[in-house]
Formats: C-alpha cells, structure tokens, sequence
C-alpha cells in the first residue's frame, strides 16, 4: 500500500459518527486564505470525526499511530540529523526546493558593504547570522549553560501598553501593545563591527524542590532575567519582557494545513463543559494576507502562517529584509540612528535582503521538515503511559490528532491524519509560567499548547533536554511539574502518582 493511501483507507472504513460537542468556541469567520482548499463533504468531515476521536482501547496502538506525519513521515534516524529530513512524501524537484531552502536557512550573513551581494545585509543589530545557529540542527535552543555562554538560540521579547489602531480593533479582545520606544520589539544581543549590542542576557535561579508521593524529590529552577549591558540607555519604565528559546522545526507545514475551523471547534473560552479547560484561539492580524487570521505559530500563536513567521524571524533574529518586513535595518529603532543610517544589503538587484524567491524557498524548507516515526509505539510500557496520559486529562489539551485539509497545490501536506499532540490553543498555564507580556489575545500568563510529536528525540537532536517556553524544565518531568492554571489539576495528580504509572507517563512522552 502505497503512504499516500492511507488516510483514505481508514476513512473509507470508519463508522460514521458525529463529532464531539464543539458549540462552544468563539464564533471566528477566520477561513484560511493561505490555503487552496478542497471543501469537505459533511460524509467525510463525519469520518474524520471518527477517525480523530479519543483512543478508548490502550491494549494496542492505535491505527497509523506510528506515522504522525502521515505518509509525510519518516524513519526514525539515529543521529542528530533526526529532525532536518524533507518530507517523505514529496517528489525528487521538490526535494531540490527543500536542499536550496536549507542552504538558505544555514547561510551566514555578512555585514555590508560586501562582495558576496547575495548573502550581505545582516543587522546591524543581530541575534544570530543564520536561522540554522538558533534552530540548531533544526531542533530547540537551549538557555545559556554558564555564565560564559552565550545565548545564541535565546533572546528576550519587548514592547510597551499601547492603544488598539485600526486593525486591530477588528479583533475581539485583542491586547495592544508597542514596540519599546529605543530597543524595538526584541534584544539583539549582537552588532556589526562599528555598532553596539543592544543588551546581554542575564538569568539567575534559584531552585525549589517538590516531593512527590513516592518520595521522589524534583529540584525545579525558578528563573529570573535581565536586560543587562544595555548599549542604547535604559529601557522604558513599562518595558515587559519574554525570554524565549528557539523551538522545534518539525511538522510546521501539517500544523498549517489544519483547518482553521477544527482547531476553532475546540475552543472553550468559559469552560462551558466544565472540565476546567478554557481553550482560547490566538487571532491576530496577518501582515502577508492583510486580515484577522488564526495565530498559530510562535510560543504564543501569534503568527499566522509558516512564511510571515520566517519572514519575521529573519528581521528580528538577523536583521534581514524581506518583502514582508523591507526595512533594511531590521529592528533597528528611529532611536537608533547610526543603525538606521548604515549601509544595509537592500537597493540591489535582489530588491530585499532575502528576496522573494528565497522566502519562498526558505518556507517550502520549513513546511517540510519531516516529523519522525514513532518509536515503540506498541511497547505494552508506552502503552500503559499512553493510558495515563488520557487518565490523567492531558489530551484536553495535547489533542492527539487531525486531519489536515486537502490542498490542490502542497501534495505533501494534503489530507494528511497527523498525530501532532497539541490543539493550537491558548490556555492559562499559571503565574510559575508566566510572562506577564501579552501578544494578540494571548495574555501574560497563556501559552499555546506545544505539539509534542518528536519530543523523545530533543537529546538525540539537540544535545540536551531542557523544556518550557524558556528552557527552565531540565527534563520532561520538570516541565509537567511546572504546569499550573488550567493543568494545575494534571500537575497535582503527577504529584501524586504511583512510580510505575509515572515511569510509563514518561515512556510514553519519550515515543512520541
């Protein structure tokens, strides 16, 4: 049987069955205009139904389970390049779209002026010279290990309060916030020769220890950042901050393709079904689209497509322009004159930085960085953890599956049953986690749900295994002990299980 055929075999198969009760969301008339859509008959939205539904019986995995990519996915490697395959369903042209894209993606700018015209522009004020040194090996940043590292895939967030303008105004409940007047809406912890870093990041912990039933003592660190160094004068008085660590590239192609409508459908905005779950859409305004769209990428949803989140990414992390952001001074403030007035890599044959051939490969690249094939995922250990893990009501959250819209002009991510663990939703994690900065509708304290497909690979990948918006969490235990507001609940009841049932929780999160 051919990958592509799957999906299409179980739904064929399936029992016809409505949905579960999904009357609850914000009425959002958002669509998906980054897509080309084929409508779903309402037989084939009840299959999907089915075939999406909890898991009730965890004596076997479930069908296709192993495959969270869908015919997307790919073996498992055993190395550190785990998480930079192409898709396993795209064709040998695109797979020389996807090897330029990532030649894009791990090129190093250079300053201009410059004789290499094609790879000039970066900064003046930078956070890395490619988006491979945050995004390493495609896989999540880390925090600074010592006081004499750097923190290359880490930087912190900054804006102000600020009245809602025109279009945002559009948006229900959407929180207004500016740009920090002198340093922009990020630090830059790097500069071009002539021009001064914008901060240094300074984090220090201090750590409390929770005792679990079994006597299993945790040691959690309770981190406390600053802005230090700073090279342009001091920060305005209403400065909020947000550290964040570069996450995981796997899978963002299939996140992109799930209808707008069926991530809509979860939301529970006033737990109405009172299971203490109050599921939020992010909905913020799509520069590249010109409209109110679903937010979904970024910690907190608040980009809407792959390509407006790179296109955003190369402005802010390395001071490149694009046709979405064309400044070519990136970041770079009115404050910051000498930055605004230096020689920038625009103006040229290329028009931006990064022209519109290169975003548009850079985001093939992206969109098809292929999730891995699960490991052991019948092991009667992972099984009996995969029962915890819907025990315990962590899939109110980490919703285990979709499927993806079928699409006249991305093959690859086509009607696809993923397995992405997460609903693409906000939820209050408690006052432990958060920032107390908004963005969008995402207040201080809400985070989007993390998909958790490859999660078991973050050692092999990335070296390490710290966890959470942050990389406070220096195991998968740590970062379910971290989880408070609206999974204060799941939290306690990990407090409070058996070593076995925990020991298999974790097998469980590990396979995935």
């Amino acid at each position: 049987m051919k990958p592509g055929n799957l999906l299409v075999v179980v739904l064929a198969g399936a029992t016809v069955a409505l949905a579960e009760p999904s009357a609850e969301g914000p009425m959002w008339d958002l669509g998906d205009p980054h897509l080309n859509t084929v409508p779903r008959a309402a037989e084939e939205a009840a299959r999907i139904a089915t075939v999406t539904a909890l898991a009730t019986d965890f004596d076997a995995p479930q069908r296709f389970e192993d495959k969270p990519g869908g015919a997307a996915t790919v073996r498992a490697m055993t190395n550190a390049d785990a998480f930079s395959q192409p898709s396993g369903n795209i064709s040998f042209e695109d797979q020389l779209d996807f090897r330029v894209g990532n030649g894009l993606f791990r090129k190093l700018w250079v300053s201009s002026p410059s004789s290499t015209l094609a790879s000039d522009g970066l900064g003046p004020l930078y956070n890395a010279r490619s988006c491979q040194r945050c995004h390493i090996k495609d896989g999540r940043g880390h925090p600074p290990e010592t006081a004499d590292d750097n923190a290359i895939s880490m930087f912190l967030r900054v804006s102000i309060p600020g009245p809602v303008d025109a279009s945002e105004a559009a948006i229900k409940d959407y929180i207004a916030t500016l740009p920090e007047p002198t340093y922009g809406t990020q630090l830059q912890d790097f500069a071009v020769q002539g021009h001064a870093a914008e901060y240094r990041l300074d984090i220090t912990y201090e750590e409390e220890v929770v005792v679990l039933a079994d006597g299993t003592e945790v040691a959690l660190r309770h981190p406390t950042y600053a802005a230090a160094d700073l090279g342009y004068g001091p920060l305005h008085p209403d400065a909020m901050l947000s550290p964040r660590v570069a996450p995981q590239m796997i899978g963002l192609g299939l996140l992109e393709a799930i209808p707008a409508a069926d991530i809509l459908a979860r939301a529970d905005p006033d737990d109405l079904n009172g299971d203490g779950i109050s599921g939020r859409p992010n909905v913020v305004w799509s520069v590249e689209h010109d409209r109110p769209m679903l937010g979904r990428f970024g910690l907190k949803a608040g980009s809407p497509t792959v390509m407006e989140q790179s296109a955003a990414a190369f402005a802010g992390d390395i001071g490149i322009s694009s046709p979405l952001f064309p400044a070519g001074a990136g970041e770079c403030t009115a404050t910051q004159s000498r930055c605004r007035d230096a020689i920038h890599g625009d103006k040229d044959a290329r028009g931006t930085e990064i022209d519109a051939e290169g975003m548009d490969l850079v985001t093939f690249y992206s969109r098809n960085l292929a999730v891995p094939a699960r490991r052991g995922a019948g092991d009667p250990e992972v099984l009996r953890g995969k029962q915890v893990f819907y025990a315990t009501g962590c899939v109110a959250c980490h919703r285990p599956s979709f499927v993806t819209h079928r699409l006249v002009d991305q093959p690859a991510q086509s009607f696809q049953l993923i397995w992405p663990y997460t609903d693409m939703l906000l939820h209050d994690m408690g006052a432990g986690l958060a920032d107390n900065r908004p963005e969008g509708r995402a207040n201080g304290q809400e985070w989007r749900t993390p998909p958790l497909w490859g999660i078991g690979l973050t050692k092999q990948v990335s070296g390490h295994t710290y966890f959470l918006h942050d990389g406070r969490a220096r195991s998968l235990l740590e970062a379910l002990l971290w989880h408070g507001g609206e999974a204060q609940a799941q939290r306690d009841t990990v407090v409070g299980m058996a070593t076995a049932d925990r020991e298999a929780l974790i097998a469980f999160l590990e396979s995935l």
